[in-house]
């Protein structure tokens, strides 16, 4: 009697292990819950993104690429399990507000703002909607200043996202004009005054040039038809110039680089994206590696984890970049010395 019980419930035994293993381990929600198989979305669900960029430029646009990469090495791959819908406001701030209105009534799973107006927008059209969906940032400035957040460590709530601004990167970056530019006494900043990043961060050079008596001299703009025309304004007046990361000037950069070049006037950004297209210097990262953490942040959040209790990030891995033929046709001589302060010399001096 004992042997005939005991067979079938072995045989049980045996199809409740197999049905498990079968599972892979996943919760209910399709997400793994260990192994190999953690943070992998799961096979059967769909997932949706909408991102709004308030301009397109290299910057934010490898903020973007970067991203996008971090979510298919996680295994959200746009076209099988992801649907993405990219909006761009051209650098418009009613069309940004369109934008996030337009997002917030969308109920996708996720949604990220790159560049602070981006993010702003979005997260107040997601408080008016009533939408408690994830909101990231990326490529914003000072995420306190911009109210996206009110502790850094712990956001709470649904939105958190990456700083794309440490602090010690402006003051290093004047710091080196400082020292290998003892000529320059006057500094040129061209502002659009409208952006709270531009704003924070010439504060922030203002203050770190003070400190080697050199005056910073702005030149203000409200849209990029009045870039060229600022820059020009300097001319003459400063020693130098320097770009913060404000999405006005970014977008018309070039025609700063070339009044840059043809009056002989060293030029500095705050982007390394700005100085493989023309500025001699700048003290930063590459944008790629900054959307690409935002990214993995996005496929944690996706997986099941609380954004509130996300810690905002700013970028770690600092150092000086250098064009040296930018230097070259803005009239640098490039020394030992500059180059001696690149940590990176086979990745960060481009020729």
């Amino acid at each position: 009697m004992k042997k005939k019980w005991f067979i079938p419930f072995a045989l049980v035994l045996l199809l409740v292990a197999a049905a498990c293993g079968n599972n892979g381990g996943k919760t209910n929600n399709g997400s793994a819950s260990g192994g190999e198989n953690a943070g992998t979305p799961s096979d059967q669900k769909k997932y949706s993104i909408s991102i709004s960029q308030i301009v397109e430029h290299p910057s934010l646009d490898a903020t973007r690429d970067g991203f996008l990469a971090a979510l298919k090495d996680a295994g959200f791959v746009e076209g099988e399990n992801l649907t993405v819908d990219f909006n761009t406001a051209q650098g418009d701030s009613t069309n940004n507000l369109s934008v996030a209105q337009k997002i917030a009534g969308a109920k996708a799973d996720l949604a990220l703002g790159i560049a602070t107006p981006s993010a702003q927008a979005l997260v107040q059209a997601y408080e008016k909607a009533g939408n408690k969906a994830p909101v990231l940032f990326a490529a914003v400035t000072d995420p306190l200043d911009a109210k996206l957040v009110t502790n850094l460590d712990a956001p709470g709530g649904n939105v958190t996202g990456a700083s794309d601004t440490n602090p010690d990167a402006i003051v290093q970056l004047m710091d080196f004009i400082a020292a290998n530019f003892p000529d320059v006494k006057k500094v040129g900043v061209i502002i659009n005054k409208g952006e709270p990043n531009a704003v924070v961060m010439t504060a922030n050079a203002k203050q770190a040039l003070a400190k080697h008596n050199i005056e910073l001299v702005e030149a203000a703009v409200t849209n990029t038809s009045e870039v060229k025309q600022a820059g020009e304004s300097l001319v003459g007046k400063v020693d130098a110039m320097f770009i913060t990361l404000d999405n006005v000037v970014v977008s018309s950069v070039d025609a700063l680089l070339q009044i840059a070049k043809q009056n002989k006037i060293p030029f500095f950004s705050s982007d390394r994206d700005t100085v493989e297209k023309g500025a001699f210097a700048t003290v930063g990262f590459k944008y790629y590696d900054h959307g690409y953490q935002v990214g993995q942040m996005a496929a944690e959040i996706l997986n099941g984890k609380n954004p509130g209790e996300m810690k905002v990030t700013v970028p770690d891995k600092l150092d000086l970049i250098l064009n040296l033929k930018a230097a070259a046709a803005q009239g640098i001589t490039v020394t030992d010395e500059m180059k001696a302060g690149v940590k990176d010399s086979a990745n960060n001096i481009i020729e």
